[in-house]
This record gives structure tokens, sequence and C-alpha cells, in this order.
């Protein structure tokens, strides 16, 4: 791929893989659990700038941070129990085909160990989990339809951009909140758009 505005050959496509996320999660998380001091973090291990974006954003917020990481179904309940284990305040799961998978198996064992826990998609907080910070997806696969249809009337991929997302979201679910004797801060829920209740 020659770039993101002129991908070349056959291929073009969506990126929604932003480091720049990563310092929303700690912040929004830091913002949402006051008393945060050390958070744990759950990483398919993918080597990349999400990885240095949430260690830089910790140290400067001044968390102590513990790096998970799980491979497979097992691997998640040990990340669970080794951030129990190490009293972490909450853990931020970076998105990961894996995590979407056993998406329901995660949010039980955060609820189980009584673990604030911050995703990328919304689909977890809509699940049960605290917070999420992350692209609209429906706005991405709108967009990808569009493309689609580009493509079927004769545009070619290489003379289409690959697109990154202009539009985030920030969803809190308060149920879990007071499941958790959390009280997100009114400053933090009138940034949200969505406050599941």
């Amino acid at each position: 791929m020659k770039s993101l505005a002129h991908p070349g050959g056959n291929v073009t496509g969506f990126n929604t893989l932003s480091a720049d996320l990563a310092v929303k999660w700690i912040e929004f998380f830091k913002a949402a659990v006051p008393t945060l001091a050390r958070v744990a973090v759950l990483f398919d291990p993918l080597p990349g700038r999400q990885r240095q974006q949430v260690e830089t954003t910790a140290s400067r917020l001044g968390l102590k941070l513990v790096t998970l990481e799980a491979r497979n179904r097992d691997d998640i309940d040990r990340a669970f129990e080794r951030a129990a284990r190490e009293r972490v305040g909450g853990i931020v799961v970076v998105a990961s085909p894996l995590f979407a998978e056993h998406k329901t198996q995660i949010v039980v064992v955060a609820e189980k160990h009584r673990m604030p826990a911050m995703y990328e998609q919304r689909d977890f907080v809509e699940a049960g989990g605290l917070m999420s910070y992350g692209p609209d997806l429906r706005v991405v696969f709108g967009r990808a339809a569009i493309y689609v249809d580009k493509i079927l009337r004769g545009a070619r991929p290489a003379d289409l951009p690959v697109e990154e997302p202009t539009k985030f979201e920030l969803v809190i679910n308060l149920k879990t909140a007071k499941a958790l004797g959390l009280t997100i801060p009114q400053t933090l829920l009138a940034r949200a758009d969505q406050v599941i209740e």
C-alpha cells in the first residue's frame, strides 16, 4: 500500500485502529474512577502504538500500569485473576478479534471480580460492561456500503482512500456503575454519547 490517501493496487478499506484511542481510554477511565491508582491493560499480544500510548498516558496520569496478555479463552480468566491479585482499580480491554469473540465471558469475569472495565466497542457496554470509547461502527459500516456500491459501479479500489473514523462515541452503563458502587461524575456523563440506565 502506497499510503492511506492513495492505496494503489487493488486495495482500499477502513482503519479503525487508532493509537490515539488509547490516550482517551485512560483519560476517560481515570475521570470515571477518580480513585484509580493501578490500572491493568489486557492485550491480545500484538505489538503496536496502542500499547505505547497506553503506557505513556498511564504514566502521565500517575497510574501504575499492570500489563496483561491473553492468547485464548483460558488466558482471559487468568488475566483477570492476576489483575484481582494485584489489586488493580480497573482494567482496559484493548480491542481484538479474540476479545470480541469472548465478549460475554470478559464482561462476566469483570463483574465476578467487581472490576470496572473500559472497552473500545459499545457492544461490551450493552452486554453489561462499564464504559467504552471508540469509533462508531455503525458509521464505519455505512461508509463501507458506499464503497461497495462505488466499486460495483466501476470505481477502482486504488482510487478510494483508506478511511479512518471521524465519529467516536463514549458509552457508559450506569446500571453497572451502581453495581460497582461507582458514582460517575456529571461532567463525564454530559460528554457521553449514550448513557445506559
